[in-house]
């Protein structure tokens, strides 16, 4: 049984939610407060974090990045329905996607499905040989990428972008086929997402984030992996 670590503390939310996915077939475990999420984390790793941005005490944005200092655990965020800057601050804290209260709980668990089938899909890949792009190797056995012979800190999604990327080098990637490819995702995505994880992808891969060389933006549709 796959399991989720569900810090919110809002009591209503995240009892009604915790049962809602138990009864989807997940194992719920919770924390009211940041602090306490941390150490239920690192007591047992979850399969899967959901994550309340606004927390008392220490912040979600806070949690999720003590949570990508250590860990490339798949996190949904939780937000307001008009945070529009919560939600981007979340993203490039790390968190993998996001929902919005209130809270739909087919759409989460839709969502939680997605993220977990392609971190099961990431695991069974087999392809032998590494793949290289300058001075970047992405070892698709291994699921790392390094960089100058030094491995990157990627999260499972900013690795399954640049593997998609790859597979398409030199081609126009569109948002709308980056969220189906790589978060499983036809409707329920958010182009928004893409473009969030491009600029974290970009702070690690590129030697100057600012001016890409490497992953570069084609106006208007998407992005594109550079080949030579």
């Amino acid at each position: 049984m796959e399991s989720l670590l569900f810090i919110e503390d809002d009591d209503g939310i995240r009892l009604a939610l915790s049962m809602a996915l138990e009864d989807e077939g997940y194992e719920v475990r919770q924390a009211p407060n940041g602090e306490d999420g941390l150490v239920e984390f690192r007591r047992t790793p979850p399969d899967l974090v959901l994550l309340d941005l606004r927390l008392p005490g220490m912040s979600g944005f806070d949690v999720c990045r003590a949570l990508r200092a250590e860990s490339i655990v798949p996190i949904i965020m939780i937000t307001a329905q008009t945070d529009t800057h919560d939600m981007v601050a979340g993203l490039e804290a790390g968190a993998d996607d996001y929902v919005t209260k209130p809270v739909v709980p087919k759409e989460l668990a839709a969502r939680i499905r997605a993220l977990l089938r392609r971190v099961h899909l990431q695991g069974k890949a087999t392809t032998p040989l590494a793949t290289r792009f300058g001075d970047l190797e992405i070892r698709r056995e291994q699921g790392i990428v390094l960089k100058g012979g030094s491995e990157l800190n990627l999260t499972k999604t900013e690795f399954r972008l640049m593997c998609e990327f790859a597979d398409h080098a030199g081609a126009v990637l569109s948002r709308d086929q980056l969220l189906e490819r790589v978060w499983g995702y036809e409707y329920l995505g958010d182009s928004r997402l893409v473009d969030a994880h491009v600029r974290r992808l970009r702070l690690k891969v590129e030697d100057h984030p600012d001016d890409p060389k490497l992953i570069v933006t084609a106006r208007g549709i998407g992005y594109r992996l550079m080949s030579n």
